[in-house]
């Protein structure tokens, strides 16, 4: 049994940082002999002592980036050994310094995982110095490149999750044009808190949603997704208008993570006809209606908001009326998330609003822009002027009808 149980020496500090390195022998001859090169090498190292793998084991830490292993050791079996090592190594590199000269054992060690295999008979300092730097570093190369890996995985993972929780449009109406763009807050995120929908009953009517939470973290986004899920249930069971939004307001208050939690809504339902329609807010910006042709003589206004509700889960038992619209022959419905108009414009803390958005759209349809360019090119006004990317989730969702044009569909 080894008298050595565990020491630290440290050795003049160099021009390095120091490493710190961990040494399994139970020779005391060999780590006096390791000592006398490492400090003849000039390496700036802090040397731990263990003289088995018990001693190892409760020894080696997280700031340990190092360690050496003798392979004759007693209780490490040769590649049983080294295995056992390697499993409690962590992130530290581990580097085979023994007397066994044997070519085929060094072949098989290297490819168990250790960084490296040196005869003792064979090593001076500075070779060992080198031997333990390039040790470390091609750790620390073999961690990066796995942490992207998993990062990469984990990604595309989470992408294709995201991506199918985005819905996809129930619409059978060729005379109908549907564009969305959705973009999350937060970075390296598919999904936000904000959250839309669109869904074509039968009998011919056509509904269209979007809606809000409060706040932009992934709790937010889990919730977007439950309450367009709920909401498209309810619609293709028949529900509609208040009564639709009051279960709604039941979910939101059962899913949320806090009493705190709100949403804002916008709701609309087309007629079959698809000349008039019907619309809800709960708390919500009141969205677009573009009538006549593009490019034309036509008219852009915001929907009246007199006749709104409060957002979902402030009031228990609210109200929300229903306001009539008149769409005409041709028209569109942009519907859009309040990320839109809260961007700076100059370098004041003057907002852009729903005045200001109408501007930026009557001039965008004046000269002849529609569906998704309409949508890209109202971002893009709104991103120049306040003089960034927008940081706040963001949905836009378009609907329009261009009397006697069929057009393409998507």
């Amino acid at each position: 049994m080894s008298t050595i149980s565990h020491q630290t020496h440290h050795f003049t500090p160099g021009t390095e940082d120091r490493i710190d390195l961990l040494l399994i022998d139970d020779d005391p001859s060999d780590v006096l002999m390791v000592e006398k090169m490492l400090a003849e090498s000039g390496l700036d190292v802090g040397i731990t002592v263990a003289g088995d793998l018990v001693a190892a084991r409760r020894t080696l830490t997280r700031r340990t980036q190092c360690i050496i292993v003798d392979l004759s050791t007693p209780g490490i079996d040769r590649l049983e050994g080294l295995r056992q090592v390697l499993a409690l190594s962590g992130p530290a590199a581990v580097v085979v310094l023994t007397g066994l000269d044997d070519a085929y054992l060094g072949v098989q060690a290297v490819a168990a995982g250790a960084e490296d295999y040196l005869v003792k008979q064979e090593v001076d300092g500075p070779l060992l110095a080198r031997a333990i730097r390039y040790a470390i570093e091609r750790k620390r190369s073999e961690e990066t490149g796995r942490r992207l890996v998993e990062a990469r995985i984990l990604g595309r993972e989470n992408a294709r999750l995201e991506r199918g929780l985005l819905p996809v449009p129930l619409i059978d109406d060729p005379s109908l044009r549907h564009h969305t763009r959705y973009r999350p807050g937060r970075r390296r995120a598919l999904l936000g808190g904000d959250f839309y929908d669109t869904v074509q009953t039968k009998g011919g009517a056509v509904h269209l949603m979007i809606g809000d939470v409060c706040g932009h973290g992934p709790d937010e986004a889990a919730l977007g997704v439950q309450l367009r899920m709920a909401w498209r249930t309810l619609v293709l069971a028949g529900h509609t208008g208040e009564q639709l939004l009051g279960t709604l307001d039941t979910v939101l208050g059962h899913e949320r993570r806090s009493e705190e939690i709100f949403t804002t809504l916008c709701m609309i339902t087309i007629a079959p006809s698809r000349r008039t329609a019907r619309m809800h807010l709960a708390g919500h910006p009141a969205p677009l209606l573009f009538r006549g042709t593009p490019g034309q003589e036509g008219e852009v206004a915001a929907l009246p908001e007199y006749a709104h509700g409060p957002a979902l889960g402030l009031v228990p038992g609210a109200e929300w009326p229903t306001t009539e619209i008149d769409l005409g022959e041709s028209w569109g419905l942009m519907l859009y998330t309040d990320g839109l108009i809260e961007g700076k414009v100059g370098a004041g803390s003057d907002r852009l609003g729903t005045d200001g958005l109408v501007d930026l759209a009557r001039k965008a349809h004046d000269t002849g822009a529609t569906g998704r360019g309409l949508i890209d090119r109202l971002v893009t006004d709104v991103e120049r002027l306040n003089g960034d990317a927008l940081t706040d989730d963001l949905a836009v969702l378009l609907l329009s009808r261009q009397h006697g044009v069929v057009p393409v569909r998507h």
